[in-house]
């Protein structure tokens, strides 16, 4: 009778003797949590830091995933190195072995996720928490056992790490070359090294294990699965904790066991100091809104674009384009994140993405041509295609708008200056002021004279003039403004199609023209399109019949880019209304396709999986960004309701696959997170709906509101501006409106712009004036007004 008594004092002192590890569990109690749909258990899910993330599947496994580096893109990076494909973990008692890859819920928070596997024989629950600190090339692993039974578990808990150090995409490049994985077993941590490179991966816990050994390589890679065993006591009813760190270095040795021994000393510290950092991100440009969905979907993207920040210290830091298979640095996709990074108080990184793309594209082109593609090891896959020069342009300016900062403009109007010239002299042959060459659509052939192009090239001219003035460069000015003018007058005429009711998706010859429409016939009829075969023929004998030597507009793809012109503001009216009404006949629940010809009369209907084909295809697809820009192009022509309706269709796709996170393709299909989803939500709520359009230049603030008429009670708050903070309160009830504005810095103007109607000033002293049909409240050195209309 007095071995029982026994057993558990010696169960009892063995778990006295391991070091005490606290559990991270009880710190995401308050954190914002968001459960996985159990049919998407086995897909993708990401923890991120801006040095080290880490992709496997929700089930808690590592499949190969990805194609820029076939079945590489998913498992552990430090780039400009993988570190890891993943791990295993087993716990075996008795005659149970229990393989921990097949949990049944997966759990996403803003900086951690957790894989819960449930045994309900035996039953026990064992929880897997992930999260990687700030700044640091390293992660923690934190299984939690619980033994829900009264019977002690006494076994081992088997965990394997499978190295796979190699370089990433376009390695070759830069003399990285990837060699065998060897691994030495030191103090309580595997300690796998490259063997021809500085390149280290480093796995352990803070227990002293059982037994180590080295398992056979079955991948067919040059990496090594290396495993640790360690004996667990579970008493009944009772939980056990372990960690495990994870850390690497592509420099040397004392670089990752510097980090694996931070990481084990203080993983509690970086866990709370990153959960703060997200409770920061969450408080600014805070909205509050009836739509909880929308409401919801908006606070994670801020979260979403923390992930995708990418540091490697020898060349700079930037936000990557998407996850898995974009994670480096894109010119054009930046150019429309970085708009809405700003938006939402990231300036932070929106500096430093500017800083990276300008540095490189001056040192690889030398002409203001801004690049399309970097990995990285600092190797250039593109060098710039069209349209990101003249889209650099427009952000330069839309960011001074933000901080106000001369220095900042004085830094990068030389790269403006030399990107449109060399879009001028080296891209418009015919010297039409419509660039030649390769724009948004990717798509064989079509590198003629696009439509997104022109109306980014006419932006671009007309955001030039406005930094020409702000740097007292007159003539500078005088000709940007000058050619802006000029284009918008162009693209309104020579690139309108009355017949189609939309903007072409280019100008070229009828040559260029015929072989793009056999193509895209091939296109249609492949997908079973049948309207857009017989509307293809039609355009073929249209063409035919009235050939024409000089080149003309064409209306074959309806790709998005055709609303461009709305979306820049170039459009006259008349014509925007029209485009865009025809525009939506090319959607579906989620939002645009990309290009229109492959919309069917289902569409509309089908709200399932995006079925993409074998080989990595946009064919067929809807995405986030012509969706986002579709809303952008509403609310320029007055239109907040038909805007907001495409946020809806965004909003359907959020948390689809990925509970937290938005898909590139609506709803789960390409990148899992993708950087430019959040100017397709900021620019409309921010910049529009609420009507901030700030001129930090000037320490003024103008706001504009432009209300879905299904927002009667709604708020925007902490929207930094410069080095003021503004924050909007919007109530309409049954027509009763009033609206509170308020600022940090009593040193800014803010003015307030509603339409002339009769309104009283409730909370502050603002001025009143009237101008352009509109009512101006402009507020000096205070910091809140309140302005009601009964």
């Amino acid at each position: 009778m007095r071995s029982i008594p026994f057993l558990l004092s010696l169960l009892l002192l063995v778990a006295c003797n391991k070091p005490a590890t606290q559990s991270i569990s009880a710190l995401l109690e308050d954190a914002p949590a968001l459960q996985g749909n159990k049919d998407y258990l086995d897909s993708p899910f990401v923890t991120a830091g801006d040095r080290i993330y880490m992709v496997g599947h929700q089930n808690g496994t590592f499949p190969p995933l990805g194609w820029h580096i076939k079945g590489e893109m998913g498992g552990i990076w430090n780039h400009p190195i993988k570190l890891m494909d993943g791990f295993d973990a087993t716990l075996k008692w008795e005659d149970q072995a229990l393989q921990l890859n097949n949990a049944s819920q997966f759990i996403n928070y803003p900086f951690a996720n957790r894989h819960i596997f449930e045994f309900t024989e035996e039953q026990l629950v064992v929880e897997r928490i992930q999260f990687v600190p700030d700044s640091t090339q390293g992660l923690v692993v934190q299984y939690i056992f619980k033994n829900n039974s009264p019977s002690p578990i006494s076994g081992n808990f088997t965990f394997t790490g499978h190295s796979d150090l190699l370089p990433t995409w376009l390695g070759e490049r830069t003399q990285m070359v990837d060699d065998q994985d060897v691994g030495t077993f030191e103090e309580n941590y595997w300690i796998v090294k490259d063997q021809s490179n500085p390149w280290f991966a480093l796995f352990g816990s803070d227990i002293k294990p059982e037994s180590f050994l080295t398992n056979e390589n079955k991948g067919g890679t040059h990496g090594q699965s290396n495993s640790i065993i360690y004996h667990i006591d579970i008493p009944g009813n009772s939980e056990y904790v372990q960690n495990f760190y994870i850390a690497g270095s592509y420099t040397s040795k004392e670089d990752a066991v510097n980090t694996y021994q931070n990481l084990q000393s203080d993983y509690i510290h970086h866990f709370k100091a990153k959960k703060a950092r997200y409770e920061a991100l969450a408080a600014q440009t805070k909205l509050t809104i009836p739509d909880k969905d929308l409401q919801q979907a908006f606070e994670w993207l801020k979260y979403n674009s923390d992930w995708l920040v990418r540091t490697v210290p020898e060349i700079g830091t930037g936000i990557g384009a998407g996850i898995p298979d974009y994670p480096w640095w894109f010119g054009v996709d930046s150019e429309y994140a970085l708009k809405g990074y700003m938006a939402i108080g990231r300036e932070d990184i929106v500096m430093e993405t500017i800083r990276l793309l300008d540095s490189v594209s001056m040192a690889i082109n030398g002409n203001g041509r801004i690049l399309h593609e970097m990995s990285t090891n600092g190797a250039v896959f593109n060098e710039g295609n069209i349209n990101e020069t003249p889209q650099f342009a427009s952000l330069i300016w839309n960011i001074y708008s933000w901080n106000g900062d001369k220095a900042f403009l004085e830094k990068y109007f030389p790269t403006v200056q030399k990107g449109l010239q060399w879009l001028m002299d080296e891209n418009d042959a015919n010297q039409n002021l419509f660039p030649d060459g390769f724009g948004m659509m990717e798509i064989h052939g079509l590198n003629s004279e696009m439509i997104d192009v022109a109306s980014y090239t006419q932006k671009a001219f007309e955001d030039a003039s406005k930094m020409a003035r702000a740097l007292e460069k007159l003539d500078f000015a005088n000709k940007y403004e000058a050619l802006a003018d000029e284009l918008k007058q162009r693209i309104n005429t020579e690139f309108w199609s009355a017949d189609f009711g939309s903007y072409a998706d280019f100008i070229g010859t009828d040559e260029q023209a015929l072989h793009l429409i056999k193509d895209a016939l091939v296109r249609a009829d492949t997908l079973n399109k049948p309207w857009a075969v017989e509307e293809l023929k039609a355009t073929e004998r249209q063409l035919l019949e009235h050939p024409s030597s000089e080149p003309r507009p064409f209306v074959l793809y309806h790709n998005w880019v055709v609303n461009t012109p709305m979306e820049m503001g170039i459009a006259d009216s008349t014509k925007a209304i029209v485009a865009l009404d025809n525009a939506k006949k090319f959607t579906n629940p989620f939002g645009m396709f990309v290009t229109g010809i492959d919309r069917d009369e289902s569409a509309g209907k089908d709200e399932g999986s995006f079925k993409g084909s074998k080989v990595f295809s946009y064919t067929g697809a809807v995405m986030t960004l012509p969706t986002g820009v579709q809303a952008v192009a509403e609310n320029n022509y007055g239109r907040p309701d038909e805007a907001l309706d495409y946020l809806k269709r965004m909003t359907r796709s959020f948390s689809y696959a990925l509970p937290g996170s938005m898909y590139e393709v609506s709803p789960d299909y390409g990148m899992m997170t993708q950087a430019w989803n959040i100017y397709a939500f900021a620019i409309p709520i921010v910049n529009q709906f609420f009507g901030i359009q700030p001129k930090a230049y000037e320490k003024i603030v103008e706001i504009r509101p432009q209300m879905p008429k299904d927002w009667t009670d709604v708020s925007l708050e902490n929207v930094k501006i410069g080095d003021n903070e503004v924050s909007i309160w919007y109530e309409n009830n049954n027509g009763i409106f009033q609206i509170k504005v308020q600022q940090t810095n009593p040193e800014w103007h803010l003015k307030l712009i509603l339409p002339q109607d009769d309104y009283s000033v409730t909370e502050g002293n603002p001025e009143t004036s009237i101008a352009n049909g509109k009512k101006v409240f402009r507020l000096t050195n205070e910091k809140t007004m309140v302005i009601t209309k009964p």
